[in-house]
């Protein structure tokens, strides 16, 4: 089975390729596979794709959201999320800071981007 880096890799791979005006989108973007249960007791977890992007380009995003979809079910992803970055870091109940500081300074970094 393929790791969640390479299940990334591949899926911004196959959307630069095929669709290559979004894929330069994507780049403005943090891709992470997220796995998702419905409920603790539940033991069939899904694998889904997270998009983190500037405020700027969720509607891009979303606007697209077929052909991504699409890609991803072609992995074998169930589904794709949509998280607006900016909203994210300005939350002030959010404690990805403490639990995932990488994802957080990354997070910085793509809305720092969007500045420029």
């Amino acid at each position: 089975m393929m790791t969640e880096e390479d299940l990334v890799k591949q899926f911004t791979t196959m959307i630069e390729r095929s669709f290559p005006e979004l894929g330069r989108s994507l780049r403005y973007c943090h891709i992470k596979v997220i796995q998702f249960s419905r409920s603790q007791y539940c033991e069939i977890t899904e694998l889904q794709i997270g998009i983190y992007c500037p405020e700027s380009l969720i509607a891009i995003m979303k606007s697209q959201k077929n052909l991504l979809r699409n890609v991803a079910t072609h992995l074998g992803l169930d589904d794709i999320l949509y998280i607006n970055a900016n909203r994210l870091l300005r939350d002030t109940a959010s404690k990805i800071k403490d639990t995932h500081p990488r994802l957080w300074l990354e997070l910085h970094w793509i809305v720092s981007k969007e500045r420029l």
